[in-house]
């Protein structure tokens, strides 16, 4: 069967020649328009679905597999504009894969301890910002800080991180890892750009900061949760608080990442230490709301070995072991005019491969 075929359905947001936008789902290499449908389906944006509840995603997914199956008009992809899916309310961005942190660790900082002292204690993460959230496909400026001591000019370690977002639906505080499943609608592939010599300027004491908040693509198809099989989540160790548990669903997606035209890595999201429902509760545990159209990611996704990182960084060991692309180029860090991609399949819930999209992005000068 097709990667994405009946058994995925991705819903995602789309405009033809008049410029009105209309929910669809990726059917292979076309879009089936859902606004004949009416009601929650016919708006321009996923918000009233996404804010709609468990019940009505599920009658959504039954009405559009039933307007599929009954053979409704397709649109090839190539005839069509990708549009952001949903309106991002607000962005957070974990750092949970344990092998990508010793990586970093063990880069930047060889002579302490690999993992901060809270690390194994509760998932770290950050707040971005929610008005750079950019659809793919999307140019990337080359953003321009603090460098260096009175050093202010172009980013010269652009880099990418290869992660899973997660889109929320309810709103709600305090949420339980048991009630994951209600709040969050679907997962989108995500890159969260980050500018390394500036980050590494700035971010003692309180953290990434401009360094990070120039730009974060995501995938234009929000792969609902209801097309995933879960999976076992990782051992932990030591057990985590009692809020964060039990721990939910693990989820066994397979990223790969392309620089320019060449295969550079292949992240396993399976290896991923905290999950998903323990960021959120995490994320609401202090008494913080989620909106609809929350989105929080991952983190860096990285395996153990050097063709399954998530970042360049790790690939070229902060730039001091160029890789070699397909046209004879080396990089360290990414130069103008080069192009990421990000993409993914997994085993679906019935029980075929499907696809969970890519994200696409190339890097432009930076501003004059």
């Amino acid at each position: 069967m097709s990667r994405y075929g009946i058994e995925n359905l991705p819903y995602g947001v789309f405009s033809g020649d008049d410029g009105t936008r209309r929910i669809g789902v990726r059917l292979g290499s076309d879009v089936v328009d859902l606004s004949p449908l009416g009601g929650l389906l016919a708006a321009e944006t996923l918000n009233p679905l996404l804010a709609a509840g468990r019940p009505a995603w599920t009658a959504a997914r039954a009405e559009a597999t039933a307007h599929v199956t009954a053979g409704a008009a397709r649109t090839p992809l190539e005839e069509v504009r990708l549009h952001l899916p949903f309106e991002v309310a607000d962005y957070t961005d974990f750092y949970s894969s344990e092998q990508h942190a010793l990586n970093v660790g063990q880069i930047l900082r060889p002579q302490s301890p690999g993992l901060s002292p809270s690390w194994r204690r509760l998932p770290i993460g950050y707040h971005g910002r929610s008005a750079t959230v950019i659809v793919s496909g999307t140019t990337v400026e080359r953003p321009s800080g603090q460098l260096a001591d009175g050093v202010f000019g172009p980013s010269q370690r652009l880099d990418i991180e290869a992660e899973v977002g997660f889109v929320v639906g309810v709103p709600g505080r305090h949420i339980r890892t048991t009630d994951f499943a209600d709040h969050v609608f679907g997962v989108v592939l995500l890159n969260d750009w980050s500018a390394r010599d500036i980050q590494a300027f700035e971010y003692r004491p309180l953290g990434p900061f401009l360094g990070k908040s120039f730009a974060t693509s995501i995938s234009p198809w929000v792969v609902p949760l209801a097309a995933l099989a879960p999976a076992a989540p990782a051992p932990q160790d030591p057990p985590p608080h009692d809020y964060l548990m039990p721990p939910g669903p693990g989820f066994d997606l397979r990223l790969t990442v392309d620089w320019n035209d060449t295969r550079v890595s292949s992240p396993p999201f399976a290896g991923m230490y905290w999950t998903a429902a323990q960021q959120l509760a995490h994320l609401t545990s202090n008494g913080a709301s989620v909106r609809t159209g929350d989105l929080y990611a991952s983190g860096t996704v990285s395996g153990s070995s050097r063709d399954q990182v998530g970042s360049f960084l790790e690939l070229t060991r902060n730039g001091t072991e160029p890789v070699k692309l397909a046209d004879g180029t080396t990089r360290g860090f990414l130069l103008d005019g080069d192009r990421v991609t990000i993409a993914g399949t997994t085993i679906g819930a019935a029980g075929v491969e499907i696809g969970l999209g890519s994200v696409t992005g190339t890097i432009r000068p930076a501003a004059s």
